[in-house]
């Protein structure tokens, strides 16, 4: 495992395959309580299909990165967005970059590809959450009263090194009546690059009227694809199925057909 370093802290990460040349190098933004270890096989497969290069790195204060500048607020996303992945870029030497993110790091992306001075050739967005619904904070109310007795607790704790803090920074800060208003739907407009949007149908976190939102206000191409029979991790439940969605979608940004702006291609009603 390699170590990217930003500012005073270490971030743990990997490299999938050699850096191309004039080529875009994938890179994985983890879920909410996500790790390297958590995203399984799913990063080399999809670099296998698609000949790139990736980069996965885990964000602090998970895995076995350093801990957190600080608490978390708020605006935690927004600062992994336009200063933690712009260093991240920076110091691993990325300057083209196709991000695939999910759920947190689906809308670390977004917000990203929006604001960020160097912006991504693509992204894939798989389960984002671009505003706050009652099913993303029921969701998260069941998964705290059961953490202990489902036995998600000490899974975890194998792919974090203090899994406990971690846990108690996503569901307080997303509960907390502060978090409520909490809205990125301001960014989507200023969204240039193509954006492939992935969800499932029986998403525990989040309806399809997150896709919706982003598929009506992004500023570029963009096709949604909404799979029946899948939950919050599309790519765990459903990886044959997302791994050809996003290789065909990549394949088209680097050596097919360009995708018209505007353009939509959709599986399943959104």
């Amino acid at each position: 495992m390699d170590r990217i370093t930003i500012g005073d802290r270490q971030l743990a990460s990997i490299r999938i395959g050699p850096p191309a040349a004039r080529r875009p190098t994938l890179v994985f933004l983890h879920e909410a309580l996500g790790s390297i270890g958590l995203w399984r096989d799913f990063p080399a497969a999809l670099c296998a299909a698609t000949g790139l290069g990736g980069l996965v790195y885990e964000r602090l204060g998970h895995g076995w990165s350093d801990p957190p500048f600080g608490p978390r607020d708020t605006d935690y996303l927004h600062i992994e967005a336009l200063e933690i992945l712009p260093a991240v870029l920076d110091a691993a030497g990325i300057a083209d970059a196709i991000l695939v993110g999910h759920s947190d790091g689906a809308s670390i992306a977004l917000i990203h590809a929006g604001r960020a001075t160097m912006r991504p050739r693509a992204i894939v967005a798989m389960a984002p959450h671009v505003f706050v619904e009652p099913i993303t904070l029921a969701g998260i109310r069941a998964t705290v009263a059961d953490w202990q007795s489902s036995g998600r607790a000490d899974r975890f704790a194998r792919h974090h090194r203090d899994a406990d803090a971690l846990f108690r920074a996503w569901h307080e800060t997303w509960l907390d009546p502060r978090f409520r208003d909490w809205n990125m739907e301001d960014v989507l407009g200023e969204i240039a690059c193509p954006v492939q949007l992935i969800q499932g149908v029986d998403d525990e976190y989040g309806s399809p009227a997150q896709l919706r939102a982003i598929a009506a206000q992004v500023g570029g191409a963009v096709e949604t694809h909404l799979l029946p029979g899948c939950g919050h991790v599309p790519h765990r439940s459903h990886g044959d199925q997302v791994t050809a969605l996003i290789g065909r979608f990549v394949g088209v940004l680097t050596g097919g057909a360009a995708i018209r702006s505007g353009s939509a291609s959709r599986t399943g009603a959104v």
